[in-house]
């Protein structure tokens, strides 16, 4: 299936402190990289992510109305993993008490939010790659410790 829409606008990555807690291997580096990633997503790389996604994505136009009115694509974080040298993202989605919340008057079936919740996660996806592949040039600055126990 393919979806004939105007791609939203990309999402503003907003700096997000990690958890604190002992051996967090990302403290190092509290951006991310996001401000990086989001003039990257600005330049071309979301839109090019949403033509792909959208090519084969089985969202209908009125699953994706729900998702944009839902501002579901605003929603998406994406971040330097340094430690696995990677795009990371986190891909927003309707909850589970959609239906005692009222989230959405148009959301009538757990297939059209499981559909919309999947199809976010295949977006984001498909985001981290294009990202990775085509803007992303710096390497992964984490070492691993030289005292690592020997399984053998």
């Amino acid at each position: 299936m393919s979806l004939d829409v105007d791609p939203p606008e990309p999402p503003e990555l907003v700096e997000q402190v990690p958890d604190d807690y002992e051996g967090d291997h990302l403290e190092e580096n509290p951006e991310y990289h996001r401000d990086d990633l989001e003039a990257f997503l600005r330049e071309g790389a979301w839109a090019e992510a949403f033509d792909q996604w959208g090519a084969h994505t089985d969202l209908d136009e009125e699953e994706y109305a729900i998702a944009r009115d839902l501002e579901l694509f605003r929603s998406f974080d994406f971040f330097w993993d340094d430690f696995a040298d990677r795009v990371g993202y986190s891909a927003p989605g309707i909850p589970e008490d959609w239906r005692e919340r009222e989230y959405h008057p148009e959301l009538d079936s757990w297939g059209t939010v499981s559909g919309i919740n999947a199809a976010m996660t295949e977006f984001g996806q498909i985001v981290s790659d294009v990202l990775e592949e085509e803007y992303v040039d710096w390497d992964a600055d984490y070492e691993a410790p030289d005292d690592l126990p020997d399984f053998d």
